[in-house]
């Protein structure tokens, strides 16, 4: 009997934009014989890392003059400097001026899309939050889009200037003053 075989022949290493984005690329495949031969190879959209993608026809050659069997590449997806990937989900840090996170503004979220989002900040945000935006993470095979987490990451301005000084002075102050008045009121309910 005449049968295809199908082998699983090497690993492809890929970047997160292009597993993003999904790519053709060219591989070389050194045969047993020493000769090489070049195929074309998509990586889908949203692979995961370890993830395999089958090339029909560019495996083994068959057993007894059988069709050549299927090819499997495993593909592995690097890191990201910017984005980290949890499933199908994206994480981003997110600078925040400290007096937007305190009065409320906005922000601007990087995408793997190639376009920033903005970002309502909502005042009195804290740093480390979190924000989901819906369907703007990694393609799902079966369709849609993980999300992607944006956390606020507080900036101060750099350096102060005095004027910057004397305001983070006051913040200061009052806040201790606040402090005090809490505690003068927990005391007396103590009573």
């Amino acid at each position: 009997t005449r049968k295809s075989v199908a082998s699983v022949r090497c690993v492809k290493h890929t970047g997160l934009e292009e597993a993003y984005h999904g790519a053709s690329r060219t591989i070389e495949l050194r045969e047993a014989g020493g000769e090489s031969r070049r195929i074309e190879v998509d990586i889908p959209a949203g692979i995961q890392d370890g993830g395999r993608v089958r090339v029909r026809g560019k495996g083994g050659p068959g057993r007894g003059g059988g069709a050549p069997g299927d090819l499997f590449l495993r593909v592995g997806v690097s890191g990201h400097p910017r984005f980290e990937r949890r499933g199908d989900d994206l994480h981003v840090e997110v600078d925040v001026p400290v007096a937007d996170a305190a009065l409320g503004g906005e922000a601007e979220v990087p995408t793997l899309k190639g376009r920033a989002l903005a970002l309502r900040i909502p005042a009195e945000t804290q740093g480390g939050r979190v924000f989901r935006l819906a369907g703007q993470g990694m393609p799902r095979s079966g369709g849609g889009h993980g999300d992607l987490l944006a956390r606020v990451r507080l900036r101060l301005p750099e350096p102060l200037d005095e004027a910057q000084r004397a305001l983070f002075e006051q913040l200061r102050a009052s806040e201790g003053e606040r402090e005090a008045e809490t505690a003068t009121v927990e005391d007396v309910r103590a009573s």
